[in-house]
């Protein structure tokens, strides 16, 4: 089952230096994920080489000088290993095997060493809560029935009850409904329930059996020696659970999530995995990283993710739920940098991903949470979207960009229910089962769909597109000195250039009026300014120096006069502006 390359002949030795010496040596002194921005690419939505309507690796591949272009320094790819896609591919089947949807593993050694050539590193996804139950240590275990050794490499338990009818404990799957689904054994009894914190057919693993630490070291391996630049974490606070995995005892235990320590989520004992991994990890040249997809209480559980002898970064959820307000943003950022300078590891930053509705459908709406179903009102969406762009970009860290916010997309919220394939739409409580609205293809070109996602127009697209969207594309935004992908071309090279932006752990607040945000950022080599008026009506300030971009033109200047009076500028309402000083 488990893919080989062709090229056989190479040592695992070697395999490491595909990164070429540029890529290697960018940022070597001071961690180029410090201040690195990280596109995220969704496989199935980005580009469809073949006409079937589904992206693949070598249409991914075709689209790197677009992303080099952009001014991105690496590429993260969602799951792309064989796997049933019961959850749109993060059930695995197999850890070391290209799913055929998306390709081979040769497409993915090709577009690990165009990415390298290109100056552009490559992060690639890793599910170690949970497998697909198609994976081969699931079905053996089932095969085998009680007894087998492969069970304890999930968590195979009796139930409850007379008669075991009861799961063994009153834990809820994520996506809705009992964390538990009863076997059948060989001989066709009830058997033994068996865990799934999300759908059923994903079943954990245990990690208290040292047969899946030792596999899943084997598979970082096997990837780091194909050339991979890092590794980002599904799941990460998960895979550790309380002994004896203790109930709950509360019902709603959604509303739980990201407010407390769970028995199944964010236990102490994950961290001594990534210590092991990140050995692994420092062993490999090139400054390999790992990153945590890790929901936890507060932004202080989850700089223990990132201590210096664990993971590299961690994904910010706290700044990705806070809605357009300027209080709750400078809270937010305070309490990011505050709560990674001690253990040293750069906050980093995001506003969408593949599973939260995308930023210019929520700062469209009234402040309700990241899952929306309402378009709102999009021009009000698009403005605070870009303005919240230039903010993210302007703060010290990493940032991280969803494949198509560049061009401003807004969710699709209109989705009919016949085409929607986000597994927990089909379960009865759980997730809202909306995400599907934030990975429809990105448009690329042309007036007919599917918009150069695919090779032909008028052919398939796994989720459909709005005719909208044929005014948002790459081609008919590039060169467009207005249009939201020139907006984040500008930042992206200014950002590069500027020595006051990138990596860094401090911003200085400067007086500004309510609903404003007015921060300094210094280096030896210069300094820099970022103005926000986050409220709804234009607003006076004192010119902090030379403009370098603004999200939107400024409503009215004044220059200074001989000295005698202060020069102003008029803020537009939803903006962000960048100073050099």
């Amino acid at each position: 089952m488990t893919q080989n390359l062709a090229d056989t002949s190479r040592s695992t030795a070697a395999a490491p230096t595909a990164v070429t010496t540029a890529v290697a040596n960018a940022g070597e002194s001071r961690g180029w994920w410090r201040e690195a921005v990280i596109y995220q690419v969704y496989p199935r939505s980005f580009a469809d080489s073949n006409g079937d309507g589904m992206g693949d690796l070598p249409g991914i591949r075709s689209r790197l000088p677009y992303l080099r272009d952009l001014g991105v320094d690496a590429v993260w790819l969602s799951p792309f290993y064989a796997s049933p896609q019961a959850d749109a591919g993060y059930d695995v089947a197999d850890y070391r095997a290209v799913d055929p949807m998306f390709g081979t593993l040769l497409d993915a050694d090709a577009l690990i060493r165009d990415a390298h050539e290109l100056g552009l590193r490559i992060i690639v996804d890793l599910v170690p809560n949970h497998s697909s139950d198609a994976h081969e240590w699931f079905q053996r275990a089932l095969r085998e029935g009680p007894g087998s050794p492969l069970r304890e490499r999930y968590h195979f338990l009796p139930g409850k009850g007379q008669n075991g009818e009861l799961p063994p404990n009153d834990w809820e799957s994520i996506f809705g409904g009992p964390a538990w689904t009863r076997t059948e054994n060989p001989d066709g009894t009830p058997g033994d329930w068996y865990l799934h914190l999300f759908a059923p057919e994903q079943p954990d693993f245990n990690w208290e059996n040292p047969a899946v630490a030792d596999e899943f070291r084997s598979i970082l391996r096997f990837w780091l020696d194909m050339g991979v630049d890092g590794f980002r974490i599904d799941v990460a606070h998960g895979m550790v659970k309380a002994p004896g995995l203790p109930d709950l005892g509360s019902h709603d235990q959604l509303k739980l999530l990201g407010s407390d320590v769970m028995p199944f989520f964010d236990q102490d004992g994950v961290h001594e995995i990534y210590r092991t991994w990140r050995r692994i990890l420092d062993e490999y040249p090139g400054q390999r990283i790992g990153v945590a997809e890790a929901w936890t209480p507060t932004v202080a559980r989850t700089a223990n993710y990132v201590r210096p002898d664990e993971l590299h970064q961690a994904f910010n959820f706290q700044y990705l739920g806070t809605h357009w307000d300027a209080g709750q943003l400078r809270e937010v950022i305070d309490v990011s940098l505050d709560s990674m300078r001690p253990v040293g590891a750069p906050s980093t930053w995001v506003l969408s991903n593949h599973d939260v509705t995308r930023h210019a459908t929520r700062f469209a709406n009234p402040a309700g949470g990241t899952q929306i179903r309402t378009p709102g009102d999009r021009e009000l969406g698009l403005r605070r979207a870009r303005a919240a762009s230039l903010l993210m970009l302007a703060l010290p860290g990493s940032a991280y960009l969803y494949q198509g916010e560049e061009l401003g997309l807004p969710d699709v919220t209109d989705l009919p229910d016949e085409v929607r394939q986000d597994p927990s739409f089909f379960r009865k409580a759980g997730q809202d089962g909306f995400r599907d609205g934030c990975r429809v293809p990105i448009p690329w070109s042309g007036t007919e769909a599917p918009y150069g996602f695919g090779p032909t127009p008028g052919g398939p697209s796994w989720l459909p597109q709005p005719a909208s969207w044929a005014e948002l594309s790459v081609e008919v935004q590039s060169g467009d000195p207005t249009s939201t992908l020139e907006l984040y071309r500008s930042a992206l090279a200014v950002r590069r250039e500027h020595p006051a932006l990138g990596a860094g752990t401090e911003v200085t607040w400067l007086d500004s009026p309510e609903g404003t945000l007015v921060f300094r950022r210094d280096s030896a080599e210069g300094s820099f300014v970022c103005t926000v008026n986050a409220s709804a009506e234009p607003v006076r300030i004192a010119t902090p120096g030379r403009i370098m971009l603004s999200s939107a033109d400024a409503v009215g200047t004044s220059e200074p006069k001989d000295g005698a009076v202060d020069g102003w500028t008029v803020l537009a309402a939803d903006s962000t502006s960048w100073w050099a000083v």
